[in-house]
């Protein structure tokens, strides 16, 4: 049964048709992938779908109380709110009720609630009473527990990852009828995805999301729907069944367009013909080259492929890199590194897999020589050109435009030997003349990724190191990156989430396996996983581990929450009191001032980095000041879940 119909639907953003006419529907148990390249309106349909734009023509048929679930790409902010509230905002004005309740409900949990207040909570429980708002109270508390997020904890104490939790909570509260996801894996490890996957699986209603994580897709999409040039094609079956089916489709396009530009080619010739030929010429034949030529005009062509050529330089030593008993840990004392050795040879091809917090762009800067470990040697090698893709896109500079990022005050650069104007190497990287004058801090995600890599193959180089290179490009783009790597005869370091990506770039792996060991095996990501079952150490000191999640509750894991009984107020026990020894109530009673001297060096050491003139120091100063930073996130965060374990131990 049809829960959404889009009937003759069209936007357009400026002179370019996003959405030309198109017809859809989404049935009640579809779990479909929403597939294009980026700019193609992805995120337009999605916006017209969560009722945030309205089309320029055509209709949204929504059936009859369908309620909509909408998880954005964007993260929430990581402030002061609390857990509860944030996934409260999912229910409309219940949710405003209960916020204000739990808000006050904590205050007199700590003493600090004024008659005022008292009196507020008590009218409070009053109009919860009236719409049945303790069914939803404790609906949140339970999905909070099997998400394995405690209720009461800010989000400025998650991580991204766990703060994607919080959302994905916030949009199933309301239990809807249609989940929409935007993006949701991008900057999520492994263990998240993975997470995130066997959740939607379990999920009983419909699931539309956009993704280029094809992994991801491969394991959830019972269906793909393509946004191309204006028009939407529906393929039902695998992800494998579109490849199949979208390749037959190209092709019959390519055939029927040189099948059209013949005859068209053939009645521009007749129409020159001489006088003899015009005198008999046909009228109805006149009209309909007319209407071909008028076809031929509003044709939209096929949006270019990006074009990736890496410049190679010449060959570097034999060996690239030698670490020797590498050991490094971060301020809070927490090991990253311990005892590493390895040797990187010419031509080798290695992905790094782990947790987000584990280690992994700290140890690609120790092998590149940019941070020195606490312990151990690293010795590079000889002739050595590397280029590094960052994920921080430190190598770009936000105020220029796109041309002089690359072009770094010259109007060509040099591949293979031969100049080649900087325009038409960004058009490559499908750039117009136009965009390559926009700043880049005017760029979508998708084309800011696209111009590192121009910037990066842009200079000649033996050693490409990518620090997750594949967030925000599009699948098309993704495929001729893993072709270019592939054939490029240099030496490779990686670091990725996307599986399918390692599978197909790389030829080891070291994979971090939790304490500071970091292990080497043959293969991609698939190899991996089948030699050792392929389970990630969780290396956050955000929020607890996905085993102590799981244990969290013995509920059992499914994406719609059971129905339970109205609970109201009173009927809530308050747990005896523990006694805690003396030794902890001291820890307990410093954990507050402890917090808030690493919240105030956060925020101050925040804003000095927010202010451009930081990054005119020395790099030496950024890069201190940047792990410094991280590392109060991990020391804040371990304080914040030590208060909250001690308070909870003492019963408060």
């Amino acid at each position: 049964m049809s829960i959404i119909r889009l009937e003759n639907l069209s936007l357009a953003y400026g002179l370019k048709p996003l959405l030309d006419r198109v017809n859809l529907s989404i049935e009640a148990t579809d779990k479909l992938c929403l597939l294009g390249k980026n700019g193609e309106g992805k995120s337009s349909l999605m916006s017209l779908l969560t009722k945030a734009a309205e089309p320029d023509s055509g209709a949204i048929i929504f059936e009859k109380s369908i309620k909509v679930g909408f998880l954005p790409q964007s993260l929430p902010a990581a402030d002061e709110r609390s857990v509860f509230d944030v996934v409260a905002e999912g229910l409309a004005e219940v949710g405003v009720l209960l916020q204000g309740y739990h808000s006050l409900l904590q205050k007199m949990n700590h003493g600090e609630l004024s008659a005022i207040e008292t009196d507020r909570l008590h009218a409070l429980q009053d109009q919860i009473e009236c719409v049945d708002g303790w069914t939803f109270q404790s609906k949140i508390s339970q999905m909070l527990k099997r998400f394995g997020i405690d209720e009461n904890t800010q989000m400025k104490a998650l991580s991204g990852g766990w703060r994607r939790r919080v959302l994905l909570a916030k949009a199933l509260i309301n239990e809807p009828d249609i989940l929409l996801l935007d993006e949701p894996t991008n900057h999520l490890d492994i263990n998240t995805i993975k997470w995130l996957e066997s959740r939607l699986k379990e999920y009983r209603g419909a699931v539309l999301f956009v993704s280029h994580d094809r992994a991801f897709i491969k394991a959830l999409a019972s269906g793909i729907i393509e946004l191309d040039r204006g028009n939407i094609t529906a393929f039902n079956g695998s992800y494998e069944d579109y490849l199949i089916e979208k390749q037959k489709l190209l092709e019959d396009e390519e055939r029927q367009s040189k099948l059209f530009d013949k005859r068209l080619s053939e009645e521009e010739v007749w129409i020159r013909q001489g006088i003899k030929a015009r005198r008999t010429r046909n009228e109805g034949r006149v009209r309909a080259l007319k209407a071909m030529r008028d076809e031929r005009k509003q044709r939209i062509d096929r949006q270019g492929k990006t074009t990736l050529k890496i410049e190679d330089a010449n060959r570097s030593g034999k060996q690239v890199v030698e670490a020797k008993n590498v050991t490094h840990a971060f301020a809070d004392g927490r090991k990253v590194i311990r005892d590493f050795s390895m040797t990187i040879m010419r031509g080798d091809r290695i992905g790094l897999i782990g947790a987000n917090g584990a280690g992994k762009t700290t140890l690609l800067r120790i092998l590149l020589g940019q941070l020195s470990p606490q312990k151990g040697s690293v010795k590079m090698g000889s002739k050595l050109e590397i280029a590094y893709f960052d994920q921080l896109r430190d190598g770009l500079d936000e105020d220029k435009t796109v041309f002089d990022n690359v072009a770094d005050g010259h109007e060509f650069v040099e591949l293979n030997g031969k100049p080649r104007h900087v325009i038409s190497y960004l058009n490559d990287f499908l750039f117009t003349a136009e965009r390559a004058r926009t700043p880049v801090r005017a760029l979508s995600g998708g084309e800011t990724n696209r111009l590192l890599l121009a910037k990066l193959f842009s200079k000649p180089a033996n050693m490409i190191v990518m620090d997750e290179p594949t967030n925000d490009l599009d699948v098309d783009t993704l495929e001729l990156l893993e072709d270019k790597l592939s054939e490029y005869s240099g030496t490779l370091l990686l670091t990725s989430h996307d599986r399918d990506f390692l599978d197909q770039v790389v030829t080891s792996t070291l994979v971090f396996e939790g304490g500071g060991r970091i292990a080497e095996y043959v293969g991609g990501y698939k190899d991996w996983v089948r030699q050792t079952g392929g389970e990630l150490a969780d290396e956050s000191t955000f929020s607890p581990s996905e085993e102590s999640a799981s244990k969290a509750t013995e509920t059992p894991s499914t994406m719609v929450v059971p129905e339970v009984a109205t609970v109201g107020a009173s009927s809530t026990k308050e747990a005896p009191k523990k006694k805690l020894s003396y030794k902890l109530k001291l820890e307990l009673e410093s954990l507050p001032k402890k917090i808030e001297d690493l919240e105030a060096e956060f925020a101050n050491l925040h804003e000095q980095m927010a202010d451009p003139a930081f990054f005119n120091q020395e790099r030496s100063a950024i890069d201190n000041a940047t792990e410094r930073l991280s590392q109060l996130e991990g020391l804040l965060s371990e304080a914040m879940d030590r208060w909250v374990e001690l308070e909870e131990e003492a019963g408060l």
